[in-house]
Formats: C-alpha cells, sequence, structure tokens
C-alpha cells in the first residue's frame, strides 16, 4: 500500500465530541464508527501534540476496517475542549499532564466506546504514540476492562512526566497482553532499553510482543511514514492482527 495512513472514502460515520472523565475533567476527543463494526474498538493516544489531524484520520482508518475508534485529546485541564489553532503550545501543557489524568481519560472513552447498542462487552485496545505510547502501556496497569495494550516508540525506561515510576517499573501489575512497535534508529530508545522491557515483561508473566524495525527512526508511522512506508505499513497490519486473531502470539 502506498499510502498507508491517509483516508480516502468509506461508509463511516465520525464525529467531534467532549467527554466528561471521573474526576469532572472535560475534553475533547474525535469518534469514528464503523458502518458495520468487527466488535473490538480502540483508543488513540496522541504523541504530545494531543489531537493532531493525524490522530483523526487515524481513527477513520480503523473505522474503515470495522475497529470503532476514538482518538482525544490531553489538554482538557489546561488548555479547555475548544479547537486550537496551528502552531500551538502544547509542551507547556503536556508538562501538567498525569499518568491519574490521562488514566481517568482514556476510561471515559473505554465507556464511551462500550455504549453503542450491543457492545457492551466489546473488546477494546488502546494505542499510543510517543508520550502517548508509554502511556497507552501504562493503561494495562490502570484501566480497567481493556483487552491489549500497543505502544508505539514509547519510552520504557524513562519516568513520566509527572514524575511517576517508568513502564518498565510497573510491569508486574500490567493485567493484559502488550505489543510494542519500535524503530531501530530511534536515538532515544536504545535496544539495551528495549531487551530490558522484554525481560521484565517476560519475568512478570506478561504476554507481549516488542518489534524493532531497523533502520526506522522515531515517529515513523506518523510524522516520518512517508520515508518508511514499509516499517509503517508492517506496524499497521501487527495492530489489527493483534486486535483480531486470538492466535495472535503464535505468529
Amino acid at each position: 500500500m502506498s499510502e498507508p495512513i491517509r483516508i480516502s472514502g468509506g461508509a463511516v460515520a465520525h464525529e467531534d465530541l467532549v467527554l466528561t472523565a471521573s474526576d469532572g475533567n472535560r475534553f475533547a476527543a474525535f469518534a469514528a464508527t464503523a458502518s458495520e463494526p468487527a466488535g473490538p474498538a480502540i483508543v488513540i493516544l496522541p504523541d504530545v501534540r494531543g489531537l493532531h489531524p493525524f490522530y483523526e484520520e487515524l481513527a477513520l482508518r480503523f473505522a474503515n476496517v470495522g475497529f470503532d475508534a476514538i482518538a482525544f485529546d490531553y489538554f482538557g485541564r489546561t488548555a479547555g475542549v475548544a479547537k486550537r489553532p496551528e502552531g500551538f503550545e502544547f509542551m507547556p501543557h503536556v508538562a501538567q499532564c498525569t499518568v491519574a489524568g490521562v488514566s481517568a481519560d482514556v476510561q471515559a472513552c473505554v465507556d464511551r466506546l462500550r455504549s453503542r447498542a450491543g457492545q457492551e462487552s466489546r473488546l477494546v485496545f488502546t494505542m499510543g504514540f510517543c508520550f502517548g505510547g508509554s502511556n497507552s502501556w501504562i493503561m494495562a496497569q490502570t484501566v480497567n476492562g481493556l483487552a491489549g495494550v500497543v505502544g508505539l516508540y514509547g519510552n520504557p525506561t524513562r519516568p513520566q512526566r509527572d514524575g511517576s515510576e517508568p513502564v518498565i517499573a510497573r510491569v508486574q501489575d500490567f493485567r493484559v497482553p502488550l505489543l510494542g512497535l519500535l524503530g531501530g534508529a530511534d536515538q532515544g530508545i536504545t535496544a539495551e532499553d528495549i531487551a530490558k522491557f522484554d525481560e521484565a515483561l517476560t519475568a512478570a508473566g506478561v504476554e507481549h510482543k516488542l518489534v524493532t524495525y531497523p533502520g526506522a527512526p522515531h515517529s515513523f508511522f506518523d510524522r516520518r511514514w512517508e520515508e518508511h512506508p514499509e516499517a509503517a505499513e508492517d506496524a499497521w497490519k501487527r495492530v489489527v492482527d493483534f486486535m483480531q486473531d486470538g492466535n495472535y502470539w503464535a505468529s
């Protein structure tokens, strides 16, 4: 597929939402609804940019293959729910994000995905990128009722932005399978970091698969997919297989 991320056509519905978390936070989200849902659904945790158009397009892409999807914004607590202009300075808001806040927002997204008639018991996954990648993995510890977590180039060894412990220190409390998709040329995440993460997950008995793409940099799937289409397409296929294939771990 020459353009693995762009969206074209598809009989899906989409809408801008404002959801409310258990702590009262109101936050923006974008929902894409499949015309014929395949069953599973997914919550998309963006990178530090928050609800960037790329993640809305990704939600539509999931809906096009039958998975309802919600991408959400991290900054409701500090920047409100309004659409933001190009050039929005997101980093001051990233610095104020907490694991507890992200977890509450993800739980609200999960609950929304299960509110569709006939889908109260559907499988729901998370998928995140960079900042959202590590947070997606952490949702295996903090969010109830998930079926699995996916992280692309999340850092497993660095403490979280709120100063709390890194992903690798939490794995003994992970309750669901984990998929990690990482770049072999990512200068911020070393092969040693990935090996330590793999060892920790194995020791904790967490069902998992970590895939490293040789030569792929950080953000190879979102910001730089045009330069690395083969890695991006393989990552996409792995996420879809992870969500729909009960025997994924044998592949």
